[in-house]
């Protein structure tokens, strides 16, 4: 990635350029089988672990799309489904039931997302703009994930990113706010 910042913790400026990167990287051939390769690799996690409740999210700007792979969970073991609703004012997120089709609502943010009474998964996939391979995760700056994961720490946290958005342990100091994942897993 040759036009990464070379300045440490310069998150805007590497989020910019992951961003770009990965919107431009899927739509190509190669994103496709990358697509098949994380659902291979995640399924193998997600069947050690057989969550009663999944955590998901709705796939935005190139991210992995986890459709597939929540819907097969839910089909396998009669995992309960759940999408982030997120609010701006004040800022928060939590997640609602989602049955796996296409979400009729939108959250404060404009994403889509379930309905019904809040609930709190036991595994949560987490996207990833950007990951350490130290377990932390740059997102999309807003926090939520962090807030959500800071407040429910039984929660096990999966960091779901393409291979190419590692970056170095040094491109970021962890703030104090930032969580840990318990793994992140790529194609």
């Amino acid at each position: 990635m040759s036009d990464a910042p070379t300045r440490g913790d310069d998150r805007a400026s590497w989020r910019r350029q992951l961003l770009q990167s990965r919107r431009e990287w899927a739509t190509t051939d190669a994103a496709q089988v990358a697509q098949a390769g994380l659902e291979a690799r995640l399924w193998s996690v997600l069947e050690q672990l057989e969550p009663i409740c999944l955590g998901v999210y709705w796939p935005i700007q190139g991210e992995f799309n986890p459709r597939n792979i929540a819907c097969q969970a839910q089909r396998a073991w009669g995992t309960r489904l759940a999408l982030p609703e997120a609010s701006k004012d004040p800022v928060a997120m939590r997640f609602l039931p989602w049955d796996g089709a296409e979400p009729k609502h939108r959250d404060g943010c404009g994403i889509p997302t379930g309905e019904g009474t809040p609930l709190v998964p036991d595994v949560i996939l987490v996207p990833c703009v950007g990951f350490t391979e130290d377990g932390h995760r740059l997102g999309y700056g807003g926090g939520y994930f962090d807030r959500y994961l800071a407040a429910h720490p039984e929660v096990t946290a999966l960091g779901v990113a393409w291979a190419s958005a590692q970056m170095p342990v040094t491109a970021f100091k962890p703030e104090p706010h930032d969580q840990t994942l318990m793994a992140i897993v790529t194609e």
